[in-house]
C-alpha cells in the first residue's frame, strides 16, 4: 500500500486508536486479513467469522511487526477501532485509489472473468507496473484488499468483479471507481439466485452505469456477440467500444481456428492495425477473453503487433482453469475444476475434443451450482453435449445432478460403457485408474464446492509412479 500514517488512516476509516504511543508511525506494508501474511509495517484486518475471529490475532500479528489492527474492539495491542470492519476497508480502498492516480479497469461476466483479468494484466504490465485481482478475490473483501495492494509505481489496477445480486457491483464501483469498465458476457452462473438472464443483465450494466462520461475518459467495453451485453451501450455516457468476432466490432478475430493441440489462433484487427495470435491457453473460448483484452489494451494505447505478442506469451495465472500437465505415461489431465456453469463446461468439453484427436477423450464432470429451476435442463443439456462432441466416455461424479448428466447422455444415445455415474471423487479416481491408457486426455470439471481438483491430484500423482501407470 501506499505509505499512510496511523493517524490518517484512523481519519480516513472513522476510527479510534487505542494503545497506538504514535499516530505518525506509517503503515509500509500490505493490508492483509489473513494472519500468516504479515510483514514488518503492515495492517491487518480483523475480521470476525463463523469459525474463526481475527481479533483472537492481534497480539501474534503486533509482534511479528504489525504496525497496527484494525478491529471492531479494543484488542490490547496498536489498534484503531471502528464500527464495522468491512466499511472501513473499503473507505480506505477508496481513499488510496483516489491518491494513486492509477488507471482502474473493471471488469465483469457470467463467465471468463478471471482468466480475461489475468490475460489484461499480463498484456498491460508490459506497459506500466499493473496490479490485479489474485485468483477469483472479486468480492467486498478481495477487490479492496487488492486495491490497497497497489503502490505510488503502480499505473495500472485491473480489478475483477462479482455479483450475487442486483446492487453487488454498485457497490464495489463506489469503492474502487473504474474509468474503464468491462462486460463479458451475461450467461446461467448464479442464476438461480438472480432469477433469470434479466436480472443478471441488470446487475452486471451497473458497472457500465458507473463509469464516467467519454469527455471524462470513460470506456465502456462491451461484447458484440451477446445481445444482453451489447444492449448496455444504452446505460452509459461512457465511450462505448465493442469487441467479438461480429463485423461491426472494433476490436475483432478473424481466421479463428484450433491448433492440434487445442490452443486457439486468430487474427486480431484493431482500429490502428492488425496482427496474428497463437494463444497458450486451451480451447476455443479463449478467443473472445484475448479480444476483450486487447481491447482494453488498444484504450490504453498500445499497438495490435504489442497486444498480440502479449497474448501469444500469455499464461494461466490462476490454479485449476484449463491447467494441462501430461503424465510420464502419456496420459494428459486438464484441471478445470475451480468452478462450472453451463457456458463454461461447454467449452471445457469442446477443448476437450479439440486435444484429443485421435486419442480417447474422459470427461469427469459434477454439479453445477446455483442454477435453481434450470438446473435438471442444463446438466441435462451439457450430457447431451458431450454425447454429440464424441466424447469417449462421460463420468458423471456425485449425487442427483450427476445423475441427470447421465441421463442426459443415456437419452441423447449414450449406450452400454459410454457414460457412467458414480458416488464420489473416490470412486472416479478408483475407476479412472483401473482403465486409463496412455495417451488419454482427461477433463475434470465441476463447481468448487464438489472438490473435484481431487480427483486430477490424485490421478497425477498416480501417473508420477511412471511404470505402475503406463503398466
Amino acid at each position: 500500500m501506499i505509505a499512510l500514517s496511523l493517524a490518517e488512516i484512523a481519519a480516513v476509516v472513522g476510527g479510534q486508536t487505542y494503545d497506538i504511543p504514535d499516530p505518525s508511525v506509517q503503515v509500509t506494508g500490505p493490508v492483509v486479513r489473513d494472519s500468516r501474511e504479515v510483514v514488518p509495517g503492515s495492517l491487518f484486518v480483523a475480521f470476525r467469522g463463523e469459525r474463526v475471529d481475527g481479533h483472537d490475532f492481534a497480539s501474534a500479528v503486533v509482534a511479528a511487526g504489525a504496525a497496527a489492527v484494525l478491529a471492531s474492539r479494543p484488542v490490547g495491542v496498536p489498534a484503531i477501532v471502528v464500527e464495522d470492519v468491512q466499511t472501513a476497508l473499503g473507505a480506505l480502498a477508496r481513499h488510496v485509489v483516489t491518491k494513486l492516480g492509477a488507471t482502474l479497469v473493471g471488469l465483469t461476466g457470467s463467465a471468463g472473468k478471471t482468466s480475461t483479468k489475468d490475460l489484461i494484466a499480463q498484456v498491460l504490465r508490459r506497459k506500466a507496473p499493473t496490479v490485479f485481482t489474485p485468483g477469483s478475490l472479486n468480492n467486498e473483501i478481495g477487490l479492496p484488499l487488492t486495491a490497497l495492494s497497489a503502490t505510488e509505481e503502480t499505473r495500472f489496477l485491473v480489478l475483477e468483479m462479482g455479483a450475487r445480486g442486483i446492487g453487488h457491483i454498485r457497490y464495489l464501483t463506489e469503492l474502487t471507481p473504474p474509468r474503464i469498465g468491462l462486460v463479458l458476457n451475461v450467461g446461467s452462473a448464479h442464476i438461480g439466485e438472480f432469477g433469470g438472464r434479466e436480472q443478471i443483465a441488470q446487475a452486471k450494466g451497473e458497472l457500465v452505469e458507473s463509469l464516467p462520461p467519454a469527455a471524462e475518459g470513460g470506456v465502456a467495453v462491451l461484447n458484440a456477440d451477446d445481445p444482453y451485453v451489447r444492449a448496455m451501450s444504452s446505460r452509459t455516457k461512457a465511450k462505448v467500444v465493442l469487441f467479438g468476432e461480429a463485423d461491426e466490432a472494433d476490436v475483432r478475430a478473424e481466421n479463428v481456428r484450433l491448433t492440434d493441440s487445442g490452443q486457439p489462433a486468430f487474427r486480431l484487427h484493431t482500429p490502428s492495425g492488425a496482427s496474428d495470435v497463437t494463444m497458450r491457453l486451451y480451447g476455443e473460448h479463449h478467443v473472445s477473453n484475448a479480444l476483450a483484452a486487447a481491447a482494453v489494451a488498444h484504450e490504453l494505447g498500445m499497438s495490435a503487433e504489442e497486444i498480440a505478442t502479449a497474448l501469444s506469451e500469455a499464461d494461466s495465472l490462476s490454479r485449476w482453469r484449463m491447467e494441462v500437465t501430461e503424465r510420464p505415461d502419456g496420459v494428459t489431465i486438464v484441471n478445470d475444476a475451480y468452478n462450472a456453469n453451463p457456458e463454461s463446461m461447454k467449452a471445457a468439453l469442446r477443448a476437450l475434443v479439440a486435444m484429443g484427436k485421435g486419442r480417447r477423450t474422459w470427461a469427469v464432470l459434477g454439479k453445477m451450482a446455483e442454477l435453481g429451476d434450470e438446473a435438471l435442463a442444463e446438466h441435462d443439456a451439457v450430457g447431451r453435449l458431450a454425447v454429440r462432441l464424441n466424447v469417449s466416455k462421460l463420468v458423471a461424479v456425485g449425487g442427483r445432478e450427476a445423475a441427470w448428466l447421465q441421463l442426459g447422455a443415456y437419452n441423447e444415445g449414450s449406450w452400454g460403457e459410454e457414460s457412467v455415474h458414480v458416488s464420489d471423487a473416490q470412486a472416479a479416481v478408483d475407476l479412472l485408474r483401473s482403465e486409463l491408457r496412455p495417451g488419454d486426455v482427461v477433463l475434470v470439471k465441476a463447481s468448487r464446492s464438489v472438490g473435484l481438483e481431487s480427483v486430477a491430484q490424485a490421478l497425477l500423482e498416480t501417473g508420477a509412479e511412471g511404470e505402475v501407470a503406463a503398466r
